[in-house]
């Protein structure tokens, strides 16, 4: 069993070359479990969601087996993401807020051989990652995004680096954020320096940072040594949930065979999968992945800058 922790969100997406009919299931923990569920895993989720998408959420996880843990909520949570250009970057405006996470009990997780966290918008606390951490002692990953964000009075979402947040990080086997959030977390242009920027997040604790840079790839830092992950090249549809779908198929490949190179190119491999289209109902196929990545472990000294 792997758990994923977040609230799911229901989206209104447009993209420079399509848009969605209305609002569509997405969500970090929600992507990851997915393409878990679809790559033959056990999975559970764990978030709160309303009444108003309670029935079509249950309807999609259900058809693929996911294990659901739900919270009630006044409203589901929901962005409007318009994508302004090629490489991913969006305005980010708050359609819905579910309600925080707060209440675990250790047996809603214990049973995991892994946790991913990755909240949508500060429905975590710090206090909650603690207590998880005090009662798993397994491998657990976090996507920082939405330990980063908040929301101003007219619902547009801004990101800030909150008082306590390397503490948090620190918990973990695994940070991944992206270069917006790695430029929140320590100042620096991840297009610049992503090895100072993961060697500083790595100070906070965690066994290993992973900075994922979009169409430059990603790199790796376990303390020793920095690995530079290629993409692979394909025509980008929708870079929602590329990081998401990162955070699956690198803990997907790593809890398999613990190495790094594997991990990371199996990691963009599925991410790469996402992109090519919008929506929950992406094909996630393990040989298209396996077959993208030995293409990607077969490149030569390859750097992101």
């Amino acid at each position: 069993m792997i758990t994923a922790i977040g609230n799911p969100v229901y989206d209104y997406i447009k993209t420079k070359t399509s848009e969605t009919d209305g609002r569509i299931l997405s969500g970090c923990s929600t992507n990851a479990a997915l393409v878990l569920a679809k790559l033959g895993e056990k999975v559970r989720l764990i978030g709160a969601i309303g009444d108003d998408f309670k029935n079509s959420f249950f309807e999609k996880l259900n058809s693929l087996g996911v294990e659901t843990t739900l919270f009630d909520s006044a409203e589901t949570g929901g962005f409007s993401l318009i994508y302004y250009d090629d490489f991913g970057n969006r305005t980010l405006d708050l359609l819905g807020r579910a309600s925080i996470i707060n209440t675990l009990n250790p047996s809603d997780y214990s049973d995991s051989k892994a946790i991913l966290i990755g909240p949508i918008l500060g429905e975590i606390s710090f206090e909650t990652i603690k207590t998880i951490r005090h009662n798993f002692d397994g491998f657990m990953f976090c996507d920082p995004q939405g330990l980063l964000r908040n929301a101003d009075k007219n619902g547009r979402i801004y990101h800030e680096k909150f008082v306590g947040i390397e503490k948090a990080l620190s918990l973990f086997d695994v940070v991944k954020p992206n270069e917006l959030e790695t430029k929140i977390l320590t100042g620096i242009d991840a297009r610049l320096d992503p090895y100072q920027a993961a060697k500083i997040i790595k100070s906070w604790g965690p066994k290993i940072v992973i900075i994922t840079l979009a169409e430059l790839g990603s790199v790796i830092y376990d303390g020793n040594n920095y690995l530079d992950i290629p993409p692979y090249k394909t025509d980008m549809v929708d870079a929602t949930g590329a990081g998401d779908t990162y955070m699956a198929g690198f803990t997907y490949e790593y809890l398999k065979t613990g190495n790094l190179k594997k991990s990371g190119c199996f990691a963009s491999s599925v991410s790469s999968i996402m992109i090519e289209h919008t929506g929950p109902d992406f094909p996630m196929n393990e040989n298209e992945v396996r077959r993208r990545q030995e293409t990607l472990l077969g490149i030569n000294g390859f750097k992101v800058l």
